[in-house]
C-alpha cells in the first residue's frame, strides 16, 4: 500500500471488491460487488474533497485568512474604482472626476505592509500616481494588481471546495446507506443458510395448494346455495376459533336476515334483490326499505365473503400450529365442504405432525423469501463471504467518514 493511501482507496484502485470475476462470472452484474464498489468509491471521493480542502485551508491559515481576505477586498474595491473611472478620468476629461478617482483609489489600495500583495496595491497606487491619466495608466494599475487576484482565486477555490466536499459526503452518505440496507439483507439471508435447499418442498405445497381449491370450490357452492341466515352463522361460528380470522357480519345486516323472511335466500339472491326497483322489490320482500338499508349499504361486505380463512398459509406455519389449526378448521370445513376435503386436510395435519415437517418447511419457508440470486448463493456457500466483505468495506467506509467529518 502506498504511504498516505488508505484501505478504502486501495480497494478502488484495485478494481473494487475482492469479490472480482475470479470469484464469480456475474460480477459486473453483481449488487453486492455494486453495493461495495460504489461505497468504495463514494468513500475515496469524500477523501480527495477533504484533502482537498484541507489544502487550501491549510494555505490561506499560513497565510494568514484575515490578511488574505483584506487582499481580497482590497482587490475588488481597487477594480470597482478603476472600472467606475476610467472614462472619465483619462486625458482632458473631467478634473473633478480625476480627483475624486486619484482619493477613492488610493484609499482601496491602502494596506498595511503585512498584507498579501502588499507589493502590488503600492504598484498599482503608483501607476496611476500621474497629474494626467491614460487608458495605458489604468491597464497598468490592472496588471500591477494581478498577484493580487491570485488570492481571490484563492477563497473561491476554498468555496468551490467546500461545495465539492458537501456534495461528496452526501453521496457517500447515500452510498454508505445502500451498502448497509444490503448487508442487513445479507444477514437475513446468511440466517436462512441452514436451510435443505434439496428438500422436497413439493410434499408440503401439492396437498395444500389442493386443499386450498377444494375449500374455495365448497365454500363458493356454500355461499351461492345456502340461506344468507346460514352463511352469517357460519362466519360468525368461524371468527370464535383463535386460528380463523374471518369478519363478523355488521350488526343490522345480522338482524335483518334473522328478522325477514328474505334472509332464508342465499346471499347472491338478495344482492340481486338491491338492484330491483321499489316497485319490482315490493313482489319479492315484505318490507324494501329494510332490505335497501341492511342489504344495499353492506353490499362490499357481502361481495367480499370469501373461503380464505379456510385456507392454509404458504409457506406453512411451524407444525404444532398448522396442526391446532387444523383442529380447529375441520368442524367448520365438514360444514361446507365435501368429505374428500376434510380428508386432505387430515392429512396435512398428520405431515404437520410428522418429523421431517420442519425440515421441509424451513426449505420452504427459505424458497419463498429470497430471490434467485440469493438461494443462488446459499447454494454456492458464498453468502458469509459476501457478508465479511460488506462488513469490512462498510467499516473502512466509517473510518473514512470520522477522518474526514469537519466541525
Amino acid at each position: 500500500m502506498a504511504r498516505g493511501e488508505t484501505e478504502t482507496e486501495r480497494i478502488v484502485a484495485d478494481g473494487g471488491t475482492d469479490l472480482d470475476a475470479d470469484s464469480n462470472p456475474d460480477a459486473d452484474s453483481n449488487p453486492d460487488a455494486d453495493a461495495i464498489r460504489s461505497a468504495g468509491e463514494a468513500a475515496a471521493e469524500l477523501r480527495e474533497r477533504y484533502d482537498e480542502l484541507s489544502r487550501l485551508e491549510s494555505r490561506i491559515a499560513d497565510l494568514g485568512r484575515d490578511r488574505v481576505e483584506t487582499a481580497v477586498d482590497a482587490y475588488r474595491r481597487a477594480h470597482r474604482v478603476l472600472d467606475q473611472y476610467e472614462e472619465d478620468a483619462v486625458g482632458t476629461g473631467d478634473f473633478g472626476s480625476y480627483v475624486q478617482f486619484e482619493g477613492e483609489f488610493a484609499n482601496a489600495v491602502d494596506v498595511d505592509d503585512d498584507v498579501p500583495a502588499a507589493d502590488a496595491f503600492a504598484a498599482a497606487d503608483e501607476a496611476v500616481d500621474k497629474r494626467r491619466l491614460s487608458e495605458s495608466d489604468f491597464a497598468a494599475a490592472r496588471e500591477a494588481l494581478e498577484p493580487a487576484g491570485d488570492y481571490v482565486d484563492l477563497l473561491a477555490d476554498r468555496d468551490d471546495a467546500v461545495d465539492a466536499y458537501r456534495r461528496a459526503r452526501k453521496a457517500a452518505t447515500d452510498a454508505r446507506g445502500a451498502l448497509a440496507d444490503r448487508l442487513e439483507e445479507l444477514r437475513e439471508v446468511a440466517d436462512m443458510a441452514d436451510a435443505d435447499l434439496d428438500a422436497d418442498v413439493s410434499r408440503l405445497r401439492e396437498p395444500i395448494e389442493e386443499y386450498n381449491d377444494a375449500v374455495r370450490e365448497g365454500f363458493r357452492e356454500f355461499y351461492s346455495s345456502e340461506s344468507a341466515r346460514d352463511v352469517l352463522d357460519f362466519l360468525e361460528r368461524a371468527d370464535a376459533t383463535p386460528f380463523v380470522d374471518a369478519d363478523v357480519p355488521p350488526t343490522d345486516l345480522r338482524e335483518y336476515v334473522d328478522d325477514h323472511a328474505a334472509g332464508e335466500e342465499p346471499i347472491p339472491t338478495l344482492l340481486e334483490y338491491a338492484d330491483y326497483s321499489n316497485s319490482k322489490l315490493d313482489h319479492y320482500v315484505d318490507d324494501v326499505g329494510a332490505l335497501r338499508t341492511a342489504v344495499a349499504v353492506h353490499r362490499t361486505f357481502l361481495d367480499r365473503i370469501d373461503a380464505e380463512p379456510l385456507t392454509l398459509d404458504w409457506p406453512p406455519a411451524p407444525g404444532g400450529e398448522v396442526a391446532y389449526e387444523i383442529d380447529e378448521l375441520i368442524p367448520l370445513v365438514s360444514r361446507i365442504a365435501a368429505d374428500e376435503t376434510v380428508a386432505e386436510l387430515r392429512s396435512i395435519r398428520d405431515l404437520a405432525r410428522d418429523e421431517e415437517y420442519e425440515r421441509l418447511r424451513r426449505a420452504a419457508v427459505v424458497r419463498d423469501a429470497l430471490d434467485d440470486e440469493e438461494l443462488a448463493l446459499i447454494e454456492r456457500d458464498e453468502v458469509d463471504d459476501r457478508v465479511a466483505e460488506a462488513e469490512r468495506t462498510l467499516a473502512l467506509v466509517d473510518d473514512v467518514f470520522a477522518e474526514t467529518e469537519r466541525g
